[in-house]
């Protein structure tokens, strides 16, 4: 299911990180956290990735 979940922000596709439980988007530079397993694809909840 997560591969057919795009960026809200630029409808890339987004990569996982089971690790982290997020989903990243590298063309935003944000990773989308996944709670209780439910992807939260919120900008206001997603964490800026460093470059």
């Amino acid at each position: 299911m997560l591969e057919a979940l795009v960026c809200p922000l630029t409808h890339a596709v987004l990569q996982y990180d089971a690790e982290a439980q997020e989903l990243i988007s590298k063309r935003a530079k944000l990773a989308f956290p996944i709670r209780g397993g439910i992807p939260i694809l919120l900008e206001d909840e997603a964490r800026r990735l460093d470059d």
